[in-house]
């Protein structure tokens, strides 16, 4: 593990300290389409946020479950191919059900290192796959899930899309936390929707490492007059299977995805980041006296908003194929459950796997 870091506030002396919130961005690698080993991997980086006192650690997009990218799972306007079909249900297999035990084991890993977690993964519920971000508090309790509105371009052929009911901004110690992913950055409705929730810690967790991206979070945090914590990826075609299609050729050194983190402040200055081709752990010190500051002269949802000429609406409602009678008509709100108290699982520990399927059958799957 290799680290980045810089400060923008008081002293290291724990959470909730003066109003200042430790925070880290992990830019790593996962295993692709193996939860439980990505679960290590996960425990790992957990570890070295402990170590350094954070409150509060972003992962990327689809870190639990895989982005695949360069993938194309053997489909073509029309048609689709046995060998497609067959790399989609590895892909189908690797994702994880929320709740579960991949939830219940990353709540303990949040409680262990007393950190809020914010961690894309990959969402299976029925025969439909999601982008989805889930959290969690410092005790482990599970605050809820965010799933993308809108895959882009390629994954709308393994992606299912996410409604309203998940477009919610937690309140927490550490302030209101959210989560918009990847390129539903690019949607000002979704962006307004979360200012209008009064967002303070804005997670981006995304799969473009491009520098256009990076500017596309300082415009947010200065329209927001939030913190924007961007999570990437850095991969290398060696990090999947050996078997995986990649139109990357065979060189295990290639980067699939660079990376690109960074934590941005609310007037737009970068806290640290963007960082290219390595693993990192980005860290800054948020000053959350920043935020009304910023405010003084821009809100876009307050005094600088004219809701006399523009006004958004936003459907939060659950939207089922099916609804019977006794499915709730408006979006769930999940409660704060108690802190885990469920054996652990080590890195060391060859049981661990067994110990999650134990817990849930068939929902972690294996690789073919």
């Amino acid at each position: 593990m290799t680290s980045d870091n810089s400060t923008c506030g008081g002293p290291d002396t724990g959470p909730g300290r003066a109003g200042v919130v430790r925070a880290g961005v992990v830019q790593a690698a996962p295993v692709p389409f193996d939860p439980v080993a990505t679960l290590r991997v996960v425990e790992r980086w957990l570890l070295e946020a402990a170590e350094r006192n954070l409150d509060l650690v972003v992962f990327p997009e689809a870190f639990v479950g895989g982005y695949p990218k360069g993938s194309a799972f053997g489909g073509v306007v029309g048609d689709r191919t046995p060998a497609g079909r067959e790399e989609f249900a590895r892909y189908w297999n690797g994702a994880v059900e929320v709740p579960g035990p991949v939830t219940d084991r990353l709540g303990e890993l949040a409680a262990d290192a007393r950190a809020h977690l914010v961690i894309g993964v990959v969402e299976r519920e029925h025969g439909t796959l999601y982008c989805t971000v889930l959290f969690f508090s410092d005790t482990g309790a599970f605050l809820g899930k965010r799933r993308k509105l809108m895959p882009t371009g390629a994954e709308r052929m393994i992606w299912g899309f996410g409604d309203g009911s998940t477009l919610e901004v937690h309140p927490t110690k550490l302030g209101r936390l959210g989560a918009v992913i990847c390129w539903e950055n690019l949607m000002p409705a979704t962006r307004m929707a979360m200012y209008a929730q009064g967002i303070e810690l804005y997670c981006a967790p995304t799969a473009d490492s491009r520098e256009s991206h990076h500017a596309t979070m300082r415009h947010i945090a200065m329209e927001g007059r939030c913190f924007v914590l961007a999570a990437n990826q850095c991969l290398r075609t060696r990090d999947f299977p050996a078997d995986h299609p990649t139109p990357y050729g065979d060189d295990p050194e290639h980067l699939v995805s660079r990376g690109g983190s960074s934590i941005i402040g609310p007037l737009g200055e970068v806290l640290a980041g963007p960082v290219l081709d390595q693993e990192a752990l980005l860290t800054a010190d948020l000053d959350m006296a920043l935020i009304p500051r910023a405010r003084y002269d821009f809100d876009p949802v307050g005094h600088y908003a004219r809701p006399d000429i523009f006004r958004l609406h936003v459907d939060t409602t659950v939207r089922r194929a099916v609804q019977t009678d006794d499915s709730p008509s408006e979006s769930p709100r999940v409660g704060l459950p108690a802190p885990f108290t469920s054996p652990r699982a080590t890195p060391d520990d060859p049981t661990d796997r067994s110990l999650l399927a134990q817990r849930h059958p068939g929902s972690l799957g294996q690789r073919p």
